[in-house]
């Protein structure tokens, strides 16, 4: 066509084009394959700022004016100069590439110039273009001229300055805002400036502002340059072009905004008229030059031709928007994930000789990701089976010891702190809340006090030497159950509880040490996401559930008055009785004092004096606390509604990164001050925390330690080797499970897990707490995500529009010590937790159990279910697997839940860890009713099955193989390369302002 530009097109992964094919075993694609295949153990490329300038003409005067800048998106300079826009996804037109492609072929390439300054690489340039005929020698002064002329970049200074910004001179430095002029000197003819080599306008050295200016942070410490230079002028009939990749990259003064030495520069000036064409050939260039793929061949490009296979494979990877169902004007926001560059660079490279063709036109292109089979399901070498004895515990602490140090300094950042005051509230909250829960069980054997100690000693301790120490212990449901069953056993029959309870917790401890020696967690390689998911999101689900039943009963213990009613509020009344004569003389005795009751006025006594003396209240207004309930969920909702707001900030356009990522840190530090601060404001008497004062036993009469021997008969030492077997399975479940969530690889982990070396000291840690008679801890699911969470990090230094890359958690001891070491501590800061209300607190737990679904395809699968079709999002296993498939995948696992919801909520709780393998089982037996492509998708390939799979493919591989052999594809293969280079050589030669070079 006539315009052929009004095709847009944007880099991608793969293409769907109207472009010759390029087949495997076209030169271009063997050419990229040597090319970036050559030098495997190199360094990687460092990252390219570009810089566009363009030729602006004000009088006789010409200056270079910046117009663009990429470090991965584009950014433009916005018509009235203020400002720049905002970064977006680079849209070109296919027409400027392929003018693009001819100006390579014909203009003036340098490879690996030495050059010390911009005049000399000037000089450079146009030597080497009259020595090829392209331009006369008369030429060359002029050419120089313009070349040489100062570059003004874009600043972020608004049009109205200070006067002292008005008063400064421009004269010294190269950068300066846009909106300041140069005057040519009058006394100059316009003649002598246009033909002088001698007035040099550009600076050979950065100036201040270029080195103070802040756009350095956004751009990596080892980054290089590369500059674009286009313009028309008057005295050329045919482009002046030229590349130029120095050897080595130097700074070339005011040349460009930021004083990042310079790799490459791109000259094109031509005749007047075609502006806009030479515009668009430079935002082209400057797209080329920041694509990862396209940037490698850049510096690795031996001549010419190599740079032009670098521009065929990019052709091969566009995507056309076509112009009638699509605005060039739009500016596409950059994407939340930008695709790998390996991705592309193993397409290159996984070409193979059957002909395939390595664009999607005509034929099957590389496979994308969506085509890939799912990563199958990897649970590292930390769960292999090693056979030996202690062989699985001796890798993990061979595996965990030379990080040892390092877990202790890289705790030292300030993220550790929001980190360490976020746990430390949720488990004192839960060491309170079970605390309770086991004195109402337990007789007061074990109570709050008793849960404060043992959270102290048994997370501190795990946290020193544990395999993961970002795991947090706690006590569990399950656990409480089977300590309220065991007390009423031992209370029946007789048997001394503390004694039983401490033999089942030898044995147990023993057992977890064979299951140690024996390698035994290898099983869990066996447990999918299919388990893993039901699992935590049941952990989910009551943490949910118990926020929301405390703050319900806050509604019973202070209601609402439904029934006041403001017209008779002269009935509501409240007073105080004096008590029955026979037994007010008792009640005084009572209290301890010759107080006369006869003669105490008991209609003016406050409603506790009344209460102390032995009277009775009497009024429907003597048990109604105005406001209380309300004002509890106020402190409920509303921690929690500030916490997930605050926690989002910093994906916010307020205030710059450094302050919105600090206020997300502290996000729930911050929502729990507020809220205190405001119940501290109003004065309303809600429920406080309580925290235990005096450091004894909740229960009188039993000491801190249990002897072992002399209550209990001999056969309950031996007998109780059975129940230790169920706590044993709920201990290794709990725990393993755990582990298995915190060790995922979404979460980057870098210095491994011990799942034996765990297990071990949970074992352990049994046994102390035992004698002690502390409650017994386990890995508590939902915190120790709260705690991953907590700890992730993001890349600081991110290119404009793009958006902070998760690089990992810090892994690290500190937090987790410093967490439990503070909850031993709260005994003796009961002072100040005391203002600290229940209903803040329970905030915190809906946000902890709220968090902890995200993230969970469960979850996400259950939310499809009530989603039209139309308005689902685009999952990746939505584009494989069947929705109906998918419903009824998610359907078995409601069920499972269900189930095991009703279990925990019954005395049956204590066979939940069995309930945990009955959802293995039931995994297994769901490979008979999906196909283990399905299963991929939406679950994981159990290992046996994969091993089958892999035999499969590797089978049918060698069989392709013996096909390929044949040869019966090589004729086409030959025609089509030739229609190729047909099609290629009409394309590329018709409508090129370069063309005529």
């Amino acid at each position: 066509t006539e315009r052929p530009r009004r095709c847009h097109i944007l880099p991608g992964k793969f293409s769907i084009t109207c472009l010759p094919v390029h087949l495997t075993v076209s030169p271009a694609a063997e050419r990229l394959r040597y090319i970036l295949g050559d030098d495997e153990e190199t360094m990687p490329t460092p990252t390219l700022f570009t810089e566009m300038d363009t030729l602006q003409h004000e009088g006789d005067e010409l200056e270079w004016r910046e117009s663009a800048r990429w470090v991965k998106f584009e950014e433009k300079v916005e018509e009235g100069g203020e400002r720049w826009s905002k970064p977006h996804v680079s849209t070109l037109s296919l027409h400027s590439l392929f003018e693009l492609r001819t100006c390579l072929q014909t203009g003036t390439v340098l490879l690996d110039l030495e050059g010390y300054s911009l005049p000399q690489i000037v000089d450079d340039i146009i030597e080497r273009q009259i020595e090829e005929g392209l331009i006369g020698a008369e030429l060359r002064d002029k050419i120089s001229f313009v070349l040489l002329r100062k570059h003004r970049h874009q600043t972020k200074k608004p049009i109205h300055r200070s006067f002292a910004d008005l008063g400064k001179s421009g004269s010294g430095g190269s950068e300066c805002s846009i909106f300041k002029t140069v005057p040519v000197s009058p006394s100059i003819p316009t003649h002598i400036v246009h033909n002088s080599r001698s007035m040099n306008d550009i600076a050979e050295t950065p100036s201040t502002d270029q080195l103070k200016n802040k756009f350095m942070k956004k751009i990596p410490r080892d980054a290089e340059a590369s500059n674009v230079l286009v313009g028309e002028v008057d005295f050329l009939e045919k482009p002046f072009v030229a590349f130029v990749r120095l050897s080595q990259a130097t700074t070339l003064g005011g040349l460009t905004e930021v004083p990042v030495p310079t790799r490459f520069l791109f000259v094109l000036l031509g005749p007047l008229g075609k502006a806009k064409s030479y515009n668009e050939i430079g935002r082209a260039i400057a797209t080329l030059m920041v694509d990862d793929l396209f940037s490698d061949v850049a510096y690795k490009a031996r001549d010419r031709e190599d740079l032009i296979a670098g521009i065929d494979e990019f052709l091969d990877e566009v995507i056309v928007l076509p112009p009638g169902e699509w605005d060039p004007k739009i500016r596409i926001e950059p994407p939340k994930k930008i695709p790998s560059a390996d991705n592309r660079r193993k397409s290159v490279f996984s070409l193979n000789e059957l002909g395939q063709m390595n664009g999607t036109a005509g034929g099957r292109g590389p496979v994308s990701e969506d085509e890939v089979m799912p990563a199958p399901h990897e649970l590292g070498e930390e769960l292999a089976y090693t056979g030996r004895f202690c062989g699985g515990l001796i890798l993990d602490i061979k595996r965990k010891l030379p990080w040892y140090p390092s877990d202790f300094y890289e705790g030292f950042h300030i993220q550790s702190i929001s980190a360490v005051l976020f746990i430390y509230l949720g488990c004192i909250t839960n060491a309170i809340t079970f605390g309770g829960l086991l004195g109402d069980a337990t007789d007061n054997y074990q109570g709050v006090m008793e849960s404060f100690l043992g959270t102290a000693l048994a997370g501190t301790v795990f946290c020193l030497f544990s395999g993961q120490p970002l795991i947090i212990l706690s006590s569990t449901g399950p656990i409480l159950i089977f300590e309220k069953l065991l007390y009423e056993f031992s209370k029946n029959n007789g048997i001394d509880y503390m004694e039983l309870r401490l033999w089942i917790g030898m044995h147990s401890c023993v057992q977890c040490i064979f299951l140690v020696a024996t390698d035994a967690s290898y099983i869990i390689k066996y447990m999918t996401r299919f388990t893993e998911e039901g699992f935590s999101s049941l952990i989910s689900f009551i943490f949910i559930s118990d926020a929301i039943k405390k703050m319900v009963g806050a509604f019973k213990y202070y209601p609402i008055n439904i029934d006041f009613k403001s017209d008779y509020v002269t009935a509501y009344k409240c007073e105080c009785l004096a008590p029955d004569p026979s037994k007010s003389i008792l009640g005084v005795e009572h209290v301890g004092t010759s107080l006369n009751v006869t003669a105490l006025d008991w209609t003016q006594l406050s409603k506790k004096e009344c209460v102390k003396y032995g009277g009775s209240l009497l009024g429907k207004s003597c048990k109604y606390v105005p406001d209380l309930a309300l004002m509890s969920f106020i402190l409920f909702f509303g921690t929690y509604t500030m916490t997930v707001t605050l926690k989002k900030f910093k994906f916010s356009r307020y205030f710059p990164t450094k302050l919105r990522k600090l206020i997300s840190d502290f996000s729930i530090f911050m929502s729990i001050m507020t809220f205190v601060g405001l119940d501290m404001l109003i004065g309303l008497q809600t429920p406080k925390l309580i925290v235990p004062t005096d450091f004894k036993p909740t229960r009188a009469g039993r000491g801190w330690f249990v002897m072992p021997f002399g209550k209990n008969p001999w056969w309950v030492y031996v007998a109780s080797s059975v129940p230790a077997l169920l706590v044993t399975i709920l201990i290794f479940m709990d725990q393993q499970i755990s582990a298995v969530i915190v060790n995922r690889k979404e979460n980057k982990l870098k210095k491994g897990c011990g799942y034996h070396l765990d297990l071990l000291w949970v074992g352990v840690l049994m046994v102390a707490c035992s004698f002690m008679g502390l409650p017994w801890y386990v890995a508590a699911t939902v915190i120790s995500i709260a705690h991953i969470d907590s700890l992730k990090m993001e890349s600081e230094s991110s290119a404009p529009g793009e958006q902070p890359q998760f690089l990992g958690v810090r892994e690290q001891r500190l937090t987790g010590i410093l967490v439990f070491v503070l909850t031993g501590v709260s005994i003796f800061l009961a002072p100040i937790l005391q203002f600290i209300p229940m209903p803040v607190l329970y905030g915190v737990f809906l946000y902890m159990g709220v968090a902890s679904l995200g993230g969970i395809q469960f979850w996400d699968r259950i939310k499809l279910i009530m989603m039209p079709a139309k308005h689902q999002p685009d999952f990746s296993y939505l584009r494989h697997v069947p929705l109906r498939r998918v419903h009824l995948f998610t359907l078995v696992q409601i069920v499972c839940l269900a189930v095991l919801w009703i279990l925990k909520s019954t005395f049956l709780a204590i066979i939940f860890p069995v309930m945990i393998l009955g959802l293995m089982v039931i995994r297994k037996m769901l490979d008979m009713v999906f196909s283990q492509h399905d299963l991929a998708w939406l679950d994981d390939i159990l290992p046996e099955k994969e091993k089958k799979k892999k035999e499969d493919e590797k089978n049918t591989t060698k069989k392709d193989k013996k096909k390929g052999k044949g040869g019966d594809d090589s004729e086409d293969v030959s025609v089509l390369v030739v229609m190729q280079d047909l099609a290629y050589s009409f394309l590329l030669y018709s409508h090129c302002p370069c063309h005529a070079l």
